[in-house]
């Protein structure tokens, strides 16, 4: 069995604003480490946490739970908390689950270019199988008529 990874948190503070690093893996056993910092954070007068995500390498619910708390607890607070950096696989967890809203707003030049899709006309009902339904008719009977 391989051993746990654990957690590493960093804080630097700068004014009222702090980057808190987390290093490892945030799941039941490391979650709360998180959730004490932030509280401390909140408690100090900082009112901007930015948490710097490169280094961690996982993240489960018990994680996100953490970030959607402190999250609310920062509003409440009249402070602001944004999550950077995530990997794919915590950025894909935070879509999914509606929580994209954590992450850092990139600059524009920086947005990933995402192609057009092509949408069909609303005129053009289809069915189940993506093929085009039959017109209706006069009093909604197929036909075309």
């Amino acid at each position: 069995m391989p051993a746990p990874q654990g957690l590493n948190l960093y804080r630097h503070d700068r004014g009222t604003r702090t980057t808190i690093t987390l290093a490892g893996e945030i799941d039941l056993d490391t979650a709360p480490l998180v959730r004490v910092m932030i509280e401390d954070c909140l408690r100090g007068g900082i009112r901007t946490i930015d948490i710097d995500l490169t280094a961690l390498g996982f993240c489960d619910v018990s994680g996100l739970n953490v970030f959607l708390s402190a999250a609310e607890r920062a509003t409440e607070a009249g402070a602001a908390l944004s999550l950077h950096h995530p990997r794919p696989n915590l950025t894909r967890l935070l879509d999914l689950t509606g929580a994209g809203f954590l992450l850092a707003a990139l600059p524009v030049a920086t947005l990933p270019v995402v192609p057009k899709r092509t949408c069909r006309p609303r005129d053009e009902p289809r069915n189940h199988s993506g093929a085009r339904a039959p017109a209706l008719g006069p009093a909604g009977r197929g036909g075309g008529e």
